[in-house]
């Protein structure tokens, strides 16, 4: 594919109750369709030569589902997180998970500390999974990390900048987005990576998650090559004619 692929992309995997609903299904069936096109587009995105590959798997607001149904996700997740192990494998994929894990079933954490420390040496790429996952929350949090040394003197507030904060963030070491898809039409950003997007392309498509295909991501990313990026700047000193 000609052009620059941007380097970090990531996805609001939104539509699977609906594509269910729309199939006479039950909502859980459209999550386990959405799970298989995940790691679809995993391995594309690993093709293509992105480096950082970021989805929104379950967010802190998804708790306030029904418990059954948060059951089942969590029990899916533990199974598949455990069974794409040995793929991630083979493909030199970093598994990093961010959010509060803390809130995860036993079952489920074990099985992501087994996996991002079998992947923890893969280099080809990173794929980041947002669990249990809120951006203001994970403002808060940092907020707190940083009092707390703030409090034990390990730190002065005059020191506190950007920089310093977004080592306090979970993606701490994570370049931010280049381009951010949202599936499903929605036109929103759903509490997502609200300090990493300030600067990030978006793409929202009518296709719902379950049905979203290498041809979708493609799409995407064509339309983010006719972007123009200019970080504040003007065109001009972005393309470096001026200074």
């Amino acid at each position: 594919m000609e052009g620059k692929i941007p380097r970090h992309i990531a996805i609001i995997m939104d539509g699977n109750g609906r594509w269910a609903e729309r199939k006479g299904l039950p909502r859980i069936e459209g999550h386990r369709k959405g799970i298989e096109t995940a790691k679809d587009i995993v391995l594309v995105a690993r093709r293509l030569g992105v480096e950082y590959l970021t989805l929104y798997t379950f967010s802190l607001e998804n708790w306030n589902r029904p418990p059954e149904e948060v059951e089942m996700l969590m029990t899916f997740l533990e199974i598949h997180l455990r069974e794409e192990a040995k793929t991630l494998m083979e493909n030199q994929i970093r598994l990093k998970v961010i959010g509060r894990r803390e809130n995860l079933p036993e079952g489920v954490r074990r099985v992501i500390e087994e996996v991002e420390g079998l992947t923890e040496e893969n280099d080809a790429m990173v794929l980041q999974l947002a669990i249990s996952y809120g951006g203001r929350q994970e403002l808060v949090d940092a907020a707190k990390k940083i009092a707390g040394l703030v409090k034990r003197g390990e730190l002065e507030p005059e020191d506190i900048d950007e920089k310093l904060f977004e080592g306090a963030l979970y993606t701490a070491g994570v370049p931010e987005p280049d381009l951010l898809i949202r599936t499903s039409g929605e036109k929103r950003i759903s509490n997502f990576l609200l300090w990493q997007i300030a600067y990030t392309e978006l793409y929202i498509t009518e296709t719902l998650w379950p049905d979203f295909t290498e041809d979708d991501l493609l799409l995407a990313i064509k339309d983010f090559k006719m972007r123009e990026r200019r970080f504040g700047l003007t065109r001009e000193q972005a393309l470096g004619i001026v200074g």
